[in-house]
């Protein structure tokens, strides 16, 4: 795996940290705002709204840029956004920095994605994927679990001013380790006309809404795991930074075993892992008043969970090939898309009395509800590979024109561009 990747992941870590570590805070942020616990809840959706916004509108304003500049001048943003959150006076500045440092984060996935993905052969796609989205595991490992302790000991906002400090250090490892690049200027430059084509792919929508289904599914709970581990579970708040960690553990241990499982089969290491990630909230939403079950129940979240991520990311520049920017954009949105979705439909179900258990419930229908949109793609995709062969004398498949291999024509291609 090229140098470079992994340095991406360095950065996302510091993205990731700054995403998701407002879990472990919501209750001493609360307290020192004076807002409700849903209210602070918010803030995680402020952040995806952001993510689902910026990812493609930066991807395409910044479609003929160098992508080392772009990278450079989102992650120096980032950083920025994390300085004015640590010196938010209320709560509205505090989630108009979160939308800002947001777009940046978009940004950043958006074109990282795409510089991941072209450092690589196309057989480690979902590994190149899996190394960044490791940044994100390592972030739900340590940094949201630091977050949280330093929420704890030493004020929310200590933990902004360390996310800050990271990204600072993700700003000079992308200075010094990512290759220069420059834009295409020939027949292959990029065109965003020629790149928005691929939304005429049906499967680039389903792919989209497996994306967010899983997403929402996942971070419905999760925005909420801090509460639910105190109030339904009755653990002592200092144990929130050790469960937190515990899910960090599986979010890692999933993405890696995921990245392999998918480039060796995609569609049942996503259709597995979602239905595996069903049980899961489902076995919690019945045991989560027992303090062993929900800590055990946590790690396997973030296994389950992670398992998928690097499928559903491939499947997505599988699908949209054509368009690599896009493709990691539409990719981000759609994975925020969820984010926000989640934690707000969490909120209404807490209003709504039926408690962190009902949330538990409510995240295992959107768990299956994503195991069904996969079927649906798997199933798609079998019948257009079918119908791709062309039959010749003797009934022998000849590959079609154009063809990527035996009875096949590339799929971004065949499903909508210029059809």
């Amino acid at each position: 795996m090229p140098l470079a990747v992994y340095v991406l992941g360095l950065s996302v870590f510091a993205l990731g940290t700054s995403e998701f570590m407002l879990s472990g805070l919501l209750q001493p942020l609360a307290r020192d705002l004076d807002v409700t616990i849903p209210q602070a809840g918010l803030l995680v959706s402020a952040f995806a709204v952001g993510m689902v916004v910026g990812a493609p509108v930066l991807a395409a304003a910044t479609l003929r840029l160098p992508r080392r500049t772009t990278l450079i001048v989102l992650l120096a943003v980032f950083g920025l956004g994390q300085v004015a959150g640590a010196l938010a006076p209320t709560y509205g500045t505090l989630f108009a920095s979160r939308v800002v440092s947001a777009l940046a984060c978009a940004g950043f996935w958006a074109v990282g994605a795409a510089v991941a993905v072209s450092l690589v052969p196309p057989g480690m796609k979902a590994r190149a994927m899996a190394t960044m989205i490791g940044g994100l595991s390592v972030a739900n490992v340590i940094g949201v679990p630091a977050g949280a302790l330093l929420g704890q000991h030493a004020g929310w906002r200590s933990a902004f001013w360390a996310v800050a400090v990271l990204s600072a250090i993700g700003l000079v490892g992308v200075v010094t380790l990512v290759p220069r690049t420059e834009p295409p200027t020939g027949d292959d430059r990029p065109v965003l006309r020629r790149e928005l084509r691929i939304y005429r792919n049906g499967q680039v929508w389903l792919a989209l809404v497996i994306t967010a289904l899983n997403a929402a599914a996942t971070f419905c709970l999760f925005s909420y795991l801090s509460p639910l581990l105190t109030e339904t579970a009755g653990l002592d708040e200092g144990w929130v930074p050790t469960v937190l960690a515990l899910f960090g553990v599986g979010a890692l241990i999933g993405s890696a075993t995921g990245g392999r499982a998918g480039d060796r089969n995609l569609f049942g290491t996503m259709g597995g892992g979602m239905a595996a990630t069903t049980v899961v909230l489902a076995l919690l939403a019945l045991t989560a008043h027992l303090p062993a079950a929900a800590v055990g129940l946590a790690l396997l979240l973030g296994v389950t969970a992670f398992f998928t991520a690097p499928a559903v990311n491939a499947r997505m520049f599988d699908v949209a090939g054509a368009a690599p920017t896009l493709a990691g954009a539409t990719t981000t949105s759609a994975f925020n898309l969820g984010n926000t979705i989640g934690p707000w439909i969490g909120g209404l179900v807490i209003t709504a009395g039926w408690g962190y258990q009902g949330v538990s419930w409510v995240s295992a229908l959107l768990a299956a509800a994503a195991v069904g949109a996969t079927v649906v793609a798997a199933r798609r995709h079998r019948r257009t590979a079918a119908s791709r062969v062309v039959v010749g004398a003797g009934g022998t498949g000849v590959p079609a024109p154009g063809s990527g291999g035996p009875g096949t024509v590339p799929e971004a291609s065949a499903e909508g561009l210029g059809r």
